[in-house]
């Protein structure tokens, strides 16, 4: 029987010679924004309304508040892992160096298969906010032009792809601190004709609507906005310095998970009732920073939030085919992916990688035919569930690392950045993953009858992931890896 072995640099399947490796080009500026830019989007913007709508402000602050929490909780400990093993194929590799090559498998085209839907997603996203200003086009036009500009900003270079993200990500980051000033100055009555104030927290059964079963419909629109922060770990590969640029990027993680969405989820549960239908909407003309730019008085709030929320879209595009074509290139280099996606262009891209995501972002055209609103919400959905598993990932590398570098007798002391909430934070990440992809639609089993097609829609992505680990472990006969014999060389 094939005993379990962990396949090191030197194992990998052979690439070829010239360029074989990713470019160091990106700055610490860039991987902040990166990790920012991949997480403010259509998450934030647009799905807070509902979870407001369905959990009321209160369930909704709560529910983010929890994923916010544990998603800090895993930024440390995949910094840590990041900083100390720095490569693009990020929790993939360290699955497979510190659990088994099976995990490592499964979790690299999970992974792949979660971002190369999520920019189908977007721009599904896109011919939305298009039809504000030409309501008339076709849905493909639109979804075919913002596709080759993402392919663009990643084929011309690892630098300009980081350039674009960062100016992407400035406006969203300026937006969101206006947004949050402005709703602010109008709770205390410093803006707009009344003082707000904690009125609307008190309406109907405000503010926990419909408890803890309508706050677990929320944790998955929760989930899926903070997707993206976890992208630090995969522009490791091709980062200055990364021992000191990711802690660096991952201690502004809480701040901005505390800004950009529990601020941001509040003031919105506090200007607006939870019972105002156009939260639920969907609509990306009544967005709820729409609505409340719209109280404060500000002309042409639609158009504007429409831009801005047209970047967003752009941007988290532009990361999520960034990272999904670095982790199917490092699938490639170890032999688990077809030999020619391991191919490096001049300029250090993978280029096939790139071309085989950008395909299958494709799927955004089927917006054109079975309507828009429909498309991305099944996109979400389908997306949602994969990005919980590959922070289940991060969860169970990161424990087993502390574990293995431990048994091994290494000194934590000369790891660059050390998790600071070991072993609560992965066990709780572990907890809090398992919980929500378990219970994310558990109305569909309620009542009379099974909805299946409400079943399908939420966990294709769970049997997915299990015919990848499994199929893989019975092929290759994997076996789990012993804490000493983990792969801990950097």
């Amino acid at each position: 029987m094939q005993t379990a072995r962990v396949l090191k640099e030197s194992e990998y399947t052979e690439e070829p010679q010239e360029n074989s490796q990713l470019k160091r080009s990106l700055k610490t500026r860039h991987l902040t924004m990166i990790s920012l830019g991949g997480t403010i989007g259509t998450g934030l913007f647009l799905a807070s309304g509902g979870a407001i709508h369905a959990a009321g402000p209160g369930g909704a602050l709560l529910s983010y508040l929890i994923i916010g929490v544990m998603v800090y909780f895993l930024m440390q400990g995949l910094a840590e892992m990041a900083a100390y093993m720095p490569v693009a194929g990020s929790f993939s590799t360290y699955a497979t160096k510190f659990i088994d090559p099976a995990l490592g498998f499964a979790l690299g085209w999970n992974y792949w298969y979660n971002w190369a839907i999520t920019i189908a997603a977007e721009l599904a996203a896109v011919t939305m906010i298009m039809k504000f200003w030409f309501p008339h086009t076709p849905s493909f036009i639109w979804s075919g032009i913002f596709l080759v500009i993402m392919f663009l900003l990643n084929y011309l270079s690892v630098k300009g792809f980081g350039e674009a993200e960062y100016w992407f990500s400035l406006i969203k980051v300026v937006t969101v601190i206006i947004f949050i000033i402005t709703g602010s100055l109008m709770i205390f009555g410093i803006m707009g004709d009344e003082v707000v104030g904690f009125k609307n927290f008190t309406i109907g059964d405000a503010p926990f609507h419909g408890g803890f079963l309508s706050m677990l419909g929320i944790f998955m629109a929760a989930g899926f906005s903070f997707q993206g922060t976890e992208l630090l770990g995969v522009a490791a590969g091709e980062t200055e310095n990364p021992a000191k640029a990711i802690p660096k990027a991952v201690k502004q993680i809480f701040w901005r998970i505390l800004l950009f969405y529990v601020l941001a989820i509040l003031v919105i549960g506090l200007l607006i009732p939870y019972t105002n239908g156009n939260l639920a909407s969907g609509d990306i003309t009544v967005s709820p920073f729409t609505l409340v730019f719209q109280k404060a008085g500000i002309a042409f709030a639609a158009s504007i939030m429409n831009a801005v929320i047209l970047t967003a879209v752009l941007s988290a595009g532009n990361s999520g085919m960034y990272a999904s074509t670095r982790m199917l290139w490092d699938l490639a280099r170890q032999g688990k992916a077809p030999k020619f996606l391991g191919k490096l262009n001049k300029k250090g891209v993978p280029i096939y990688a790139l071309l085989a995501t950008t395909f299958v972002g494709t799927l955004a055209f089927l917006a054109s035919f079975f309507g828009d609103g429909i498309v991305y919400i099944w996109l979400l959905n389908a997306s949602g569930m994969s990005g919980f598993i590959a922070w289940l990932g991060i969860a169970i590398c990161h424990y087993r690392f502390r574990k293995a570098f431990i048994a091994q007798g290494k000194d934590l002391s000369v790891l660059p950045y050390k998790s600071k909430f070991f072993p609560f934070g992965p066990i709780f990440a572990f907890t809090v993953c398992g919980f929500v992809i378990l219970g994310q639609n558990y109305s569909a089993f309620m009542g009379n009858h099974i909805d299946w097609n409400g079943v399908f829609v939420s966990y294709i992505g769970l049997p997915l992931f299990l015919i990848l680990w499994l199929g893989y472990k019975f092929t290759k006969k994997t076996k789990v890896i012993s804490l000493k014999e983990c792969d801990l060389t950097n």
